[in-house]
């Protein structure tokens, strides 16, 4: 029976490569191979995993944080901090490119939706970027790039239902993934200015000789604050142990109706449009979810978890190879499935593994995600990749997006590799912060 439950993944996985809606299939194939070799009296167990689900008081922390990236993409914070910031770098070659990266970062730590940073710095920095006469490949890759720091820097709707699946604290996966995203950001900014400096034709500087000084730092100032006093809101109640993930989001909630308001973008449209969007994301990552609890169930029941963990701890090289062969199967599958997708799919077969491997499951979820976070950028399901290329210039080709993107995903991996390599490095804050 153990071998049929690996048979559930290899329909699951052939009927999601065909179209089939995730929820769904997932739901389905938990039925069909349910009831045919445990019977329909083992689905008694269901309902109570799924009211574990509903009323999970963490998991109430998405649609908050979802709700708050929303109102502030309504808020033109993001366009004032793009031409602020424009301003402050542009006299430096790829200063542009690295405006972008670091409006992106705090976008990240604001918004956290990676769809509304991508078509927002796509429609207002793409095209001065390009005009200005930057290289396509340079400008798009950037721009993809910093848009998908919303994954890894907190507040991170990947991050909660990480900590949710592998059993870990929220606020504890917060505070690591602070460190590795600080490094992609510094990664980021060297690869421009590394860039800028070989070929000084790929992204150019620009003068802007008709700024006051003392008019563009009231202007940075102004840009600046307000966001950073959100993030500060949210992330230092969560560090210094004032709130929970799920009384920050609401707090962020809160704070970023009041920004909205403060930029007089606060109307009966937006508040409609904001709560239907929340509402429609929130829906599908719990309908997910659900079908992934029937999958799971039907997966254990079957012996599916002691074929894996018997197949794993098999393996030469301990835990060493688990976590390569892990972190290489989540890279790959990547490339044609939802970051959501695996994470309900994928990460509660491999994380009990991980942990009777003696991995620390903190340590373990961060370097997922951080692997998940490349899935937006890896060709020909990235998310980022489209959401770039619906909002880009018709000019704009796929090659020059796809070859834009090859440095930022290879940096990627590079900061996952040096994370495997010194785990010190991110788990030396959550260390701390419980001293």
């Amino acid at each position: 029976m153990e071998y049929w439950a690996l048979a559930m993944f290899l329909v699951l996985f052939l009927l999601l490569l065909i179209g089939y809606p995730v929820a769904f299939t997932l739901g389905a194939i938990a039925l069909g191979f349910g009831s045919i070799f445990l019977g329909f009296e083992f689905f008694s167990l269901l309902p109570l995993r799924i009211w574990g689900v509903m009323t999970n008081f963490t998991l109430l922390a998405v649609p908050l944080f979802v709700f708050m990236g929303v109102i502030l993409e309504k808020s033109g914070i993001a366009e004032e901090l793009l031409d602020t910031m424009g301003r402050l770098f542009g006299n430096l070659r790829g200063g542009l490119a690295i405006s972008v990266v670091v409006v992106g970062a705090l976008l990240a730590a604001t918004t956290g939706v990676v769809g509304a940073s991508v078509v927002t710095m796509t429609v207002i920095a793409l095209p001065s970027m390009l005009k200005r006469g930057y290289s396509p490949a340079l400008a798009s890759g950037t721009i993809a790039a910093s848009g998908t720091l919303g994954q890894i820097i907190p507040p991170s709707i990947i991050l909660i239902l990480l900590g949710d699946v592998v059993g870990v604290p929220e606020g504890e996966l917060f505070m690591a993934a602070a460190v590795p995203g600080t490094l992609l950001i510094l990664a980021y900014i060297l690869y421009v200015i590394w860039t800028a400096w070989r070929h000084p034709e790929a992204a150019p500087a620009i003068t802007n000789s008709a700024d006051d000084s003392t008019h563009l730092v009231f202007s940075v100032i102004k840009s600046l604050v307000p966001p950073m006093l959100l993030i500060l809101a949210v992330l230092g109640s969560i560090f210094f142990g004032i709130a929970s993930p799920t009384e920050s989001a609401a707090v962020g909630a809160m704070g970023a109706i009041l920004l909205a308001a403060i930029h007089r973008r606060m109307n009966l449209a937006n508040l409609r449009e904001a709560l239907q969007r929340t509402t429609r994301l929130t829906s599908m990552v719990f309908i997910i979810f659900i079908g992934a609890t029937a999958f799971g169930l039907v997966f254990v029941g079957m012996g599916g978890d002691k074929l894996i963990l018997d197949l794993f701890t098999g393996l030469p090289g301990g835990k060493w190879t688990f976590l390569v062969l892990s972190m290489l199967l989540i890279f790959f599958l990547g490339f044609f499935l939802d970051f959501i997708e695996i994470c309900f799919i994928v990460v509660p077969v491999i994380a009990p593994v991980a942990i009777h491997m003696g991995i620390d499951p903190l340590w373990f979820a961060l370097l997922i995600a951080l692997n998940l976070q490349t899935s937006f950028l890896t060709p020909p399901f990235g998310f980022s990749l489209f959401y770039l290329k619906a909002s880009a210039p018709p000019s704009l080709k796929l090659e020059s997006i796809y070859r834009g993107i090859v440095p930022f995903v290879a940096i990627q991996i590079v900061v996952l590799a040096l994370i495997i390599a010194f785990p010190q490095i991110s788990l030396w804050l959550p260390e701390l912060m419980s001293k």
